[in-house]
């Protein structure tokens, strides 16, 4: 508690200091000591009267502690002190412990006061209980006896109906004594009641049987269906048995006909069974069907006999058919029109039977709860031997492809049009939906897979050996531009149509086996043959421009004094390529393969253009400057090349194209501008060698130089010099390539061809079919062999991963061809050969 000190400070007449402090007995929150002893201690004169403060000070202290003392006594030991109070409060808790005790015993003995009271009560409340049950079994054995006696007396009048009703009460009431079997009397009653049922059992069968063998059926039909009602009461096991006899009452004479006798039982005589089965049901429904209980679905069972019945029968005549050592095999016509007949008389029944009917054999089943579905009940006896079928559609295209090799492209009686397909293309695609189809109906499993197979087999000997076969006619000049046309719309039709064949087989094949349809190959091989007719078109325009080149290579390249505006030549060899191309162009409908051409054709006029350059040496300065410009207006004119197609006559060239065209015509600069530089000095020559070549290959750098014409004796001093030069840290800013890809194939070019130019920077699949020898002058009949060096080739730069060596085949490298298209038309915002707006034929069917 803080104490608040008032004090005051007094001059005494003898000159001296008085203190006097006067506490305050309250307390204050603001008391600062600090303050209070500067008050005290505010004169350096006041300093002696420390000892006096702390005097008085002290004893204020001592009297406070004294005052705190007492007043802790009076506290403690006073008439209302806290031990006093807390003794009470444990001698209260004491008696309260006490009380809650005796109301705990008073509260026992009253339990078992009440206990004994009611004693007796509980005794005659569980008499009650037992005695009521007792009275209530007693009631129900009774009921039972009683029950019993007289369904004894109904049985053996048969009144059936009332014994259906009683029977069910029997067997009700006799559930309720299961738990009093030990009963001798109780036993004995079950013993009597399960005799009764068999009895019963036995009874209704043997009315049944004699009804149906005096054909009283008629007669004794309200009888028949009273039975019914037993046996539905005796339960599941009693109505199967009636189910089973009758069944095999009305399929006996069947299985007697048609499994005793050869002739009736063989295939050709397959419609007399179902025949013969649809008279029974008829039979069945117009006299017995009122007989039983609907919910039985007697029918729905007799059907499914049948089926099974037949099933097994066909499998045993097709087996021992197919074990004859000696005579006819199983004929492949008659096990289709068989296999038809018989899912033909399963759709029948199945729409009989089936709540919601089936569109189609090769839909979904119906969604209903019956346990019977009879798609496939009979036919599946079939399946294994559709191989055969599969087999005699494989021996029908194997005789078709032979035939289409020799048919015309065009009917005699029919004219060229650019949108046209050869006609074999068609045929052999009506053929393919509709035995796709039919066996989408007979199998949609192991079988329909094996026909994908045998179809995707024939489509790569179609594009290989049609297709390509016609691209190999005309002898050295080739076959007829109108032929390629229709070859390449050929390609395309079934390029796309592969794809939609095998979305259909995926819809409607096995779900289990969709992962295994796969007709990609055959999608590539339609798309290498579409390259294949594409690299045809561009080589008949190649023919036209060897004249062009021709008169390149006999102009006098090294005695040339001044540049003009272009050489001759270059005015021939755009008049070639523009009249070919406005030839071209606008019978190729798709604008796809519009783009394909101009790209491939710009590819093989620039490596044309490289080899023959080579062919001109020796090359001086100003003559290398006059092909640099002859090259610069050829690559102006080439840029239009695209106005010549239809599609795209009345816009600008696509800026992919002009791009296209400039990348394809500028490789050929950097050797341009190294021949125009003199040999003299020679570092001025070598220079410009590891600047624009920028390898390091003696090779190659002596080919600069023959080009040029340097004599030999002068080469050795510029070798020396290249040597040192291409060491040197400045070279080409230390960039130099081993080998250049521009001069590097020039090694081994042959006069008048394009020899190995595709490594220099040919992009397009004309440059890989010159890589295979593909000269100047077209030879078609070596066009297969030129496919696959050239197929390698592109694969290899496309990544395609195409096989080499001996086994490669014709097919692998049209798949290549393909491949590399789709790779190389990505630039033009669409696949190559996609369907698009313009189709290739208007009457294409659909599959």
């Amino acid at each position: 508690m803080n104490i608040t000190v008032a004090d005051s400070l007094s001059l005494d007449s003898g000159n001296t200091w008085s203190l006097t402090l006067d506490w305050a007995g309250n307390s204050s929150v603001d008391y600062d000591p600090i303050a209070h002893l500067n008050l005290l201690f505010s004169h350096p004169s006041t300093v002696s009267s420390v000892s006096s403060v702390s005097a008085t000070i002290q004893k204020h202290k001592d009297e406070l502690s004294k005052s705190i003392t007492s007043l802790e006594t009076a506290q403690a030991y006073g008439p209302d002190s806290s031990l006093e109070r807390m003794q009470s409060a444990q001698a209260e808790l004491a008696s309260l412990f006490q009380r809650i005790e005796s109301v705990r015993s008073r509260a026992l003995q009253t339990e078992r006061d009440i206990t004994t009271m009611t004693a007796d009560i509980k005794r005659l409340d569980g008499t009650k209980r037992n005695l009521t049950l007792s009275m209530t079994a007693l009631k129900r054995l009774q009921m039972l006896t009683t029950a019993y006696e007289q369904l004894r007396g109904l049985a053996r009048t048969r009144q059936y109906r009332e014994c259906a009703g009683l029977l069910q009460a029997v067997l009700q009431l006799m559930r309720h004594f299961n738990s009093y079997r030990s009963i001798e009397q109780i036993a004995v009653l079950s013993r009597n009641v399960s005799e009764l049922q068999r009895e019963l059992l036995e009874q209704v069968c043997e009315d049944f049987e004699i009804a149906f063998a005096k054909g009283e059926v008629g007669a004794r039909r309200a009888v028949l269906v009273e039975a019914c009602l037993v046996m539905d009461a005796l339960g599941d096991h009693a109505k199967t048995r009636l189910v089973t006899w009758y069944v095999n009452t009305e399929l006996r004479e069947y299985r007697q006909v048609f499994r005793g006798n050869d002739e009736a039982g063989s295939l050709d005589n397959i419609g007399r069974r179902y025949a013969w089965f649809k008279r029974t049901l008829k039979t069945h429904e117009e006299e017995h069907a009122v007989i039983f209980p609907p919910h039985w679905r007697v029918n729905e069972t007799l059907a499914m006999s049948f089926c099974d019945g037949t099933r097994e029968d066909f499998k045993g005549i097709l087996e021992k058919s197919m074990r004859r050592p000696d005579g006819p095999k199983l004929d492949v016509n008659l096990l289709l029109s068989c296999l038809q007949e018989t899912m033909d008389f399963e759709q029948g029944l199945e729409r009989r039977f089936a709540n919601e009917p089936r569109a189609s054999i090769d839909t979904l089943s119906s969604a209903d709860d019956r346990a019977q579905n009879f798609n496939g009940s009979i036919s599946a006896a079939f399946e294994p031997y559709l191989s055969l079928w599969v087999e005699s559609q494989d021996r029908a295209l194997a005789s078709m492809i032979p035939k289409y090799k020799q048919q015309p492209l065009i009917p005699a009686d029919e004219e060229f049009s650019p949108q046209a397909v050869i006609p074999s293309a068609i045929e052999l695609f009506h053929f393919y939906k509709v035995t796709l189809s039919q066996c989408a109906k007979l199998s949609t499993g192991e079988r329909l897979l094996d026909l994908t197979k045998t179809l995707a087999k024939y489509l790569d000997e179609y594009a290989q050996q049609v297709l390509l076969g016609f691209l190999q006619r005309g002898g050295t000049q080739g076959p007829p531009i109108e032929d390629i046309i229709l070859v390449l719309n050929t390609a395309d039709f079934w390029h796309t149509n592969t794809d939609q064949l095998e979305e259909f087989i995926k819809k409607r094949i096995d779900p289990d086996m969709t992962s295994r349809v796969d007709l990609s190959d055959q999608s590539d091989a339609f798309m290498g043959a579409a390259g294949a007719s594409v690299l045809a078109l561009v080589a008949k325009v190649e023919l036209e421009c060897e004249s062009a080149w021709r008169e390149m290579r006999n102009t006098n390249w090294s005695r040339m004094e001044s540049v003009s505006d272009h050489s001759s030549y270059v005015s021939e060899l755009l008049k070639h390529v523009n009249s070919k191309a406005e030839e071209i162009l606008p019978l190729v409908v798709k604008q796809q393969y519009a783009r394909t051409f101009c790209d491939n054709l710009v590819d093989h006029l620039a490596n044309a253009y490289i080899t023959n350059v080579v062919q001109c040496k020796p090359v001086c300065e100003t003559g290398a400057e006059q092909m640099l410009l002859d090259k610069y207006v050829l690559t102006k004119s080439l840029e239009n090349l695209m106005s010549f197609h239809t599609a795209s006559s009345s816009t600008q060239p696509p800026a992919s194209f002009v791009k296209h065209v400039n990348t394809s015509m500028t490789r050929m600069d950097p050797l341009l501008k190294t021949l125009q530089v003199r040999p003299s000095p020679p570092e001025g020559l070598v220079q410009a060698y590891l600047i624009h070549i920028a390898d390091r290959s003696d090779t190659n750098f002596r080919k600069i130089l023959e080009l040029k014409g340097v004599r030999r004796a002068d080469q050795a001093h510029l070798l020396e010099l290249f040597a040192i030069h291409r060491e040197g840290p400045a070279a080409a800013g230390g960039k130099l390539v081993q080998s250049s890809p521009l001069l590097t194939p020039l090694l081994n070019s042959t006069p008048g061809g394009l020899g190995s130019t595709t490594a220099a920077g040919g992009s397009g699949l004309a440059a890989g079919l010159a890589a295979g020898g593909l000269q100047t002058r077209f030879d078609a009949a070596s066009l297969g062999e030129r496919l696959l060096t050239a197929a390698r080739d592109s694969a290899e730069r496309a990544g395609v991963g195409a096989a080499t060596g001996e086994g490669v085949t014709m097919n692998e490298n049209l798949r290549n061809i393909g491949n590399f298209f789709r790779r190389d038309i990505g630039g033009l915002g669409a696949r190559f050969g996609r369907r698009d707006i313009t189709p290739t034929h208007s009457s294409r069917p659909d599959v």
